[in-house]
């Protein structure tokens, strides 16, 4: 169990908080390039860590983020005009470049005040889909990270935002929690289950093939956070001696990857504010993949859930979540598809959790690390330090694995790459 006092460090992300203070240290993304897919298309009104902004695109292509609120009279720029590079606001006419440079007050037309005054602005990086922002202290800037799904073309990475009212921690934790992929993901992932069904399930990943849902799992610290590898029986066994060994890394902040027999998942549970968490999903493979498929693996393709507009996860309690109990013989939970049972689970708990009334079994033990490692940068910034990874740029070759390996082999070898990383940083 957790304390009160911990979760509360943990789960509190706004300004001056702990959490919010370490938060702060990295980048974080804030938008996908689809949300604003047009120069001058209308600007994105969002949160992260408990703050407002606006994001747009202005009509030479370039991205900026700025504070909801115009800094004449306070009304949001999210119903501004985006005009001749800049954004204006509808109110009285005040117009502001990406970098927070006032270029028009026509209330006002005398030019010192435009050279007086500047919308707080932040630095942004668009890359791979994604547009990055940071909005700690300026002095404290890290370096940008770049991370595998990077290195691949376009084509073989699909991105989706999913919007989740739970606090981030309630989703970080499902995402590293092992034991519960082969339970709650069952028509995805459990051979057993799939053989007596009637039906074939669309979402079904061929990922991660399991029916030992009582994994062992063997845990160590990184630079970058920590990983652990879940070891399981394989089903290939038959007498060989052979053992299946899931790698996850956890990236801190937010960072989870997470391991498919075709692809890959990269996933972000970046804190809009207490109680809402936008989750970003970064599918990557060797090959071309479609927005479209990935949307029906995740069970995002009902737009009762979930568009691609407002990336809002749609479910209330008026129809149980969207559960369809009629299903049941046949859909282990009455939902459909990874994403989608997780954001249900998450919603189902209470926005924040009360972690010191939980009873823990050795299943949990890298949700228990996760914690550990979160305290940890809490500690580390408080005392003026960089937490775990901030300054680690190239973060490329941590990877996630999924495979057989014989009883003698050790599974540190899969992640090698992750060892020179933290021989590089020592």
């Amino acid at each position: 169990m957790l304390s009160r006092e911990d979760n509360e460090t943990l789960c509190r992300v706004g300004p001056g908080t702990p959490m919010g203070n370490v938060m702060r240290r990295y980048w974080h993304p804030i938008a996908t390039s689809a949300q604003l897919a047009e120069p001058d298309c209308a600007p994105l009104r969002t949160k992260l860590l408990g703050e407002k902004f606006v994001v747009f695109r202005d009509t030479s292509g370039r991205v900026g983020v700025l504070d909801e609120y115009c800094l004449h009279r306070g009304v949001s720029l999210a119903l501004g005009r985006v005009e001749q590079g800049g954004i204006r606001c509808l109110y009285h006419g005040w117009k502001f470049a990406v970098d927070g440079t006032v270029l028009e007050t026509p209330n006002h037309p005398d030019p010192r005040l435009c050279q007086a005054l500047k919308a707080n602005a932040y630095p942004v990086r668009e890359v791979s889909g994604l547009i990055w922002t940071y909005i700690g202290p300026a002095q404290l800037e890290p370096p940008f990270r770049r991370f595998a799904y990077d290195e691949v073309p376009a084509s073989h990475r699909v991105i989706h935002r999913v919007n989740v009212t739970a606090n981030y921690l309630q989703l970080a934790e499902g995402g590293v929690d092992s034991s519960h992929v082969g339970i709650l993901h069952t028509n995805q992932v459990r051979p057993s289950w799939r053989a007596r069904r009637q039906r074939t399930d669309a979402g079904v990943l061929d990922a991660a093939i399991m029916e030992d849902n009582a994994p062992s799992l063997e845990i160590e610290d990184t630079p970058f956070g920590f990983h652990y590898a879940a070891i399981r029986s394989s089903l290939a066994d038959g007498g060989s001696g052979l053992r299946n060994v899931r790698i996850t890394p956890v990236i801190l902040p937010t960072l989870r990857v997470i391991p498919a027999t075709f692809y890959c998942f990269s996933v972000y549970e970046t804190p809009m504010d207490d109680i809402s968490t936008a989750t970003f999903v970064i599918t990557h493979a060797d090959r071309p993949i479609s927005f479209e498929d990935l949307t029906r693996v995740h069970g995002l393709d009902d737009e009762r859930f979930w568009s691609p507009q407002d990336c809002w996860f749609r479910a209330s309690w008026d129809d149980r979540l969207g559960q369809d109990r009629a299903s049941m013989d046949q859909s282990w939970t009455g939902h459909r598809g990874i994403q989608r049972e997780d954001a249900v689970m998450a919603m189902s708990s209470e926005p924040i959790v009360d972690r010191s009334k939980e009873h823990l079994v050795a299943a949990d033990q890298a949700v228990v690390r996760l914690r550990r490692r979160m305290m940890e940068a809490v500690r580390l910034t408080e005392a003026g330090e960089p937490p775990p990874g901030l300054l680690l740029p190239d973060l490329t070759k941590v990877l996630a694995s999924d495979r057989d390996i014989a009883r003698d082999e050790r599974w540190q070898d899969m992640a090698a790459a992750h060892f020179e990383l933290q021989q590089a940083a020592e």
